[in-house]
């Protein structure tokens, strides 16, 4: 199934806007220069082949936002990708996944409470880790060093690159390219 919704997930403010949380924003800017604040979709949407929205309700209330517009525009779940930040992957490491559960990320969280689903895609964007959960939080909401800069925007170079296949529903000849990487 093609996909019609491209969510990257972050938080809104120029105080967030060069954290680690805010990978789903960096991944959607590479994709369109420009975005406009619409707040009936709570966020900055963009159209193109497919939409694009960058929430601005905040990480742990995302849902609202991709509800309102899938909602709005009959999105199936099942054609929704959502790009965001994981703690499970190195530094640089982008791993696509259909469904699955929320991998206590808040964003995650609040989007399969809103959609009532879990069967939407994930391009998931490797930040690693800090090593303690009590350091998470704060991590996060911190900015990735230079070097980790680089690796996180090669990773979203190669993403992008197939993304073509993403959105065809290509998904296999998608992960074949990034789960080698």
């Amino acid at each position: 199934m093609s996909i019609a919704l491209i969510v990257g997930l972050g938080n809104p403010g120029p105080k967030y806007q060069m954290t680690r949380h805010n990978a789903g924003f960096w991944f959607l800017d590479q994709l369109a220069a420009s975005f406009r604040r619409d707040a009936k979709f709570h966020g900055e949407v963009c159209r193109s082949d497919y939409w694009l929205l960058k929430p601005h309700t905040f990480m742990n209330h995302s849902g609202q936002s991709v509800a309102a517009l899938a909602n709005y525009y009959k999105i199936p779940v099942e054609q929704i990708l959502v790009v965001h930040d994981d703690l499970d992957f190195p530094v640089g490491t982008v791993r696509l996944k259909q469904g699955g559960g929320d991998g206590r990320h808040n964003g995650l969280k609040s989007i399969i409470a809103h959609l009532g689903s879990k069967q939407f895609l994930r391009l998931r964007i490797g930040i690693g880790h800090p090593g303690s959960s009590h350091q998470v939080t704060h991590y996060v909401l911190g900015s990735p060093s230079r070097d980790e800069q680089i690796e996180i925007e090669r990773a979203m170079t190669v993403a992008i690159e197939v993304l073509p296949s993403i959105v065809a529903g290509e998904l296999n000849k998608a992960m074949q390219v990034l789960h080698s990487e």
